[in-house]
C-alpha cells in the first residue's frame, strides 16, 4: 500500500515538472516572434544603389538649357540618357549661340546656360557660375582637295587678319583664301579668336550661324578654310597640323595642340530647381562623364 502510495506521488511529480518545462519554452520563444525573426532575416536589404535609383525614380519636373551650337549633341547625349534614368523629368535643350545661352541664364529664362568658351568677367559679374563638363579642340579645316597638310599658328593668324590672303603663301595651290568662321555670338569664334588674339581684327568672308554649316561651306569651297569643333572632323575635310601638331586628343591633354576651350554649363549661383541639380550631377558623375567621351570629347576628371 505504502509502495502504490509513493509510485503515484512519483507520477504527479514527474507530470508536473513536464508541464512547467512546456509553458517556460512557449512563454521564452512565442510562436508569432520566431515567424516575425525567420521573415526579417529572409527580406532582402536595399542596396545604396536601389535607394540612390529610388530617390532618382522620385525626381519629375523640367530642365531647361539654352546656348552653344558646338554643345547641341554632348547636350542631347546627356540628356538622353538622364531622361531614361528619370522618367518624370524632361531635358528640354536650346541652341542660339553661347552668349545666348549665358544671357539667358542670367535672366533666369533657363537653369543652365552652354558656353563653349570661358565666360566673359562681365558674365561672372552678374552671377554666372562655370561648370566646366568637357574640353574639346578646335579644329582647322581644309578640303581635302587642298594640297597644305599644316600651317603655323602665326600664319593661321595672318589668313585670319587678312594679311595672308593665297594659298601660295602657305604652300598650297595659287589661289585667294576663303576665310570662313562663325558669328558674333558664337563660343568657338569666341575661343578661337581669343586663344590667338585676334579679336575684332578678322576679316571674314562668310560668317556663318552653326558649326553644320561651317562643315558644309568647307566640303563645298575648295579653297575655304574654317574652324570647328574637334569632334565634329571626319573624312570630308581635312584637319591641318598646327605648329606641325595634330588635332587630336592626346596632343591637348599633353598642351601640344594650340587650340583648345571649355564645355561650360553655366547656372545663375546654386540651382534651386532640384531636376537641373540632379542633371548637372548626372553631368558630372562617371556616368556624365562616360557619356561625354562617347561623344569624342576630353573628359574633366
Amino acid at each position: 500500500m505504502k509502495m502504490k502510495k509513493l509510485i503515484t506521488v512519483l507520477v504527479l511529480a514527474l507530470s508536473a515538472m513536464l508541464v512547467f518545462a512546456s509553458c517556460s519554452t512557449a512563454i521564452d520563444t512565442p510562436p508569432d516572434a520566431t515567424k516575425s525573426a525567420s521573415a526579417e532575416s529572409s527580406a532582402p536589404a536595399q542596396s545604396a544603389s536601389e535607394s540612390a535609383a529610388s530617390a532618382e525614380s522620385e525626381l519629375s519636373g523640367t530642365v531647361q538649357l539654352s546656348g552653344s551650337t558646338s554643345m547641341e549633341a554632348v547636350a542631347n547625349a546627356l540628356a538622353e540618357a538622364f531622361m531614361n534614368m528619370n522618367s518624370g523629368v524632361t531635358v528640354d535643350v536650346q541652341l542660339g549661340g553661347s552668349s545666348v545661352g549665358v544671357a539667358d541664364v542670367i535672366a533666369g529664362k533657363v537653369d543652365i546656360g552652354d558656353a563653349s568658351r570661358e565666360l566673359k568677367q562681365e558674365e561672372l559679374d552678374q552671377g554666372a557660375v562655370p561648370n566646366v563638363v568637357a574640353i574639346d579642340g578646335i579644329a582647322v579645316i581644309v578640303n581635302p582637295a587642298n594640297q597644305v597638310e599644316g600651317i603655323t599658328k602665326d600664319q593661321l593668324v595672318k589668313i585670319y587678319t587678312g594679311e595672308i590672303n593665297n594659298w601660295s603663301e602657305v604652300g598650297g595651290a595659287d589661289s585667294p583664301i576663303v576665310v570662313i568662321g562663325r558669328e558674333a555670338a558664337s563660343g568657338t569664334r569666341g575661343a578661337f579668336e581669343e586663344l590667338l588674339d585676334i579679336a575684332d581684327k578678322c576679316k571674314y568672308a562668310q560668317e556663318l550661324n552653326e558649326q553644320g554649316a561651317v562643315y558644309t561651306a568647307v566640303t563645298s569651297t575648295e579653297n575655304a578654310i574654317g574652324y570647328i569643333s574637334l569632334y565634329g572632323v571626319d573624312e570630308k575635310v581635312k584637319a591641318l597640323k598646327l605648329d606641325g601638331q595634330d588635332a587630336t586628343e592626346e596632343n591637348i591633354k599633353a598642351g601640344n595642340y594650340i587650340l583648345s576651350r571649355p564645355f561650360i554649363m553655366a547656372t545663375k549661383g546654386e540651382l534651386t530647381n532640384p531636376a537641373a541639380k540632379a542633371f548637372l550631377d548626372f553631368v558630372l558623375s562617371a556616368d556624365g562623364q562616360a557619356v561625354v567621351a562617347d561623344n569624342h570629347l576630353i573628359t574633366v576628371n
